[in-house]
């Protein structure tokens, strides 16, 4: 595949801060973007997005943002173009802020000791850091995310949590601030972390007229959970497995725990016992994931109404329904069916 060069040296060393209708600005003023080989486009275009663009003409804040190689001049995409970089590490030293985006095999690779070292260093000093996706690997390889709550993208998650287990991983989330590192999911999820900061730290009208500029909601109802595939767990063998078929044909039926143990020919305690063992979880949660479950597919797949779909569940009315979706999704039924199908769907 043909490679394309560009040239990126960010904004002039120069910033200046222009008050928002008599709003006092914040102290975020230098922002560098940290990028390894591999980085995605789109995630770096994100941060450039939210601190890299003049918009001094409504009032906003115009940041001292420049983007850094932490592997050389010349860095690669997965999407068949290089770039040239005219900043190195050393650029992180003045930085506010540094953000890390995701990148190709993040998951799987070793980072440069200079880069985990500067990190550590700017923390200390009193920078921020902010990851990307799987950027989060490069803070979790730093120690920065010892002992703190973290997200990522919902396909990173389990690995995370294993090469790094004393961070507690959170995969329903789009976004975590465990001050002074902030933590963000997949792709627009960037997009919220970056407004949150912005927000934080210069108001909410600040991040609000850059949201508007962007096009892009100022803040996102709900977390990735909504976004994520997830099979229930299977029986490894066969002691409940025909309860288990029976159950997803049953869905709109309401059972106990007492009924499922009669099918399978147990007591009620040596069932929810064996059901634990091989499955993961309790029938009543086993059930509840798979009446959600199903509620998802006929709101993206059907012109099905709520109350319907309620039924069809076994949740039984569209108020059991709204409240057990957004326990599990932390969204409602209706913006689920307008986040997949679109507004003229709900």
């Amino acid at each position: 595949m043909a490679s394309t060069l560009l040239t990126v040296a960010g904004l002039p060393r120069t910033f200046k801060f222009l008050p928002l209708c008599g709003h006092t600005v914040g102290m975020l003023k230098n922002v560098a973007a940290v990028l390894l080989d591999g980085v995605h486009p789109f995630e770096l275009g994100v941060v450039c997005e939210v601190f890299g663009i003049d918009r001094s003409d409504e009032g906003l804040p115009v940041y001292d943002f420049a983007v850094v190689s932490a592997e050389g001049p010349t860095l690669t995409t997965p999407a068949g173009f290089s770039m040239l970089l005219e900043h190195g590490l050393e650029r992180l030293e003045s930085a506010d802020l540094i953000t890390v985006p995701a990148g190709q095999a993040y998951a799987a690779r070793a980072f440069p000791p200079a880069l985990l070292a500067a990190l550590r260093t700017a923390v200390d000093r009193g920078a921020r850091v902010l990851s990307v996706c799987s950027g989060a690997f490069v803070l979790a390889a730093a120690g920065l995310l010892d002992g703190r709550r973290c997200a990522v993208h919902w396909r990173h998650a389990e690995e995370l949590a294993r090469r790094y287990p004393r961070i507690t991983v959170e995969p329903d989330v789009l976004y975590v601030d465990a001050d002074p590192v902030i933590t963000s999911a997949g792709t627009a999820a960037g997009i919220d972390a970056c407004l949150h900061i912005v927000r934080k730290e210069q108001g909410p009208e600040v991040a609000n007229k850059i949201a508007r500029r962007m096009v892009v909601p100022p803040h996102r109802d709900g977390g990735q959970a909504q976004y994520i595939e997830r099979p229930l767990p299977r029986s490894s063998c066969d002691t409940v497995g025909e309860v288990l078929a029976w159950m997803e044909r049953s869905l709109h039926e309401e059972v106990t725990v007492e009924q499922l143990a009669a099918r399978a020919h147990m007591s009620p305690r040596t069932f929810a016992r064996r059901f634990q063992q091989e499955t993961g979880t309790t029938p009543y949660r086993w059930l509840l994931r798979q009446r959600v479950l199903l509620a998802q597919h006929l709101l993206e797949a059907t012109d099905e109404t709520v109350d319907a779909i309620a039924g069809r569940t076994g949740f039984g009315t569209a108020a059991a329904l709204r409240h057990q979706f957004v326990r599990a999704l932390d969204t409602t039924p209706n913006a689920y069916r307008r986040t997949f199908r679109g507004p003229e769907a709900a």
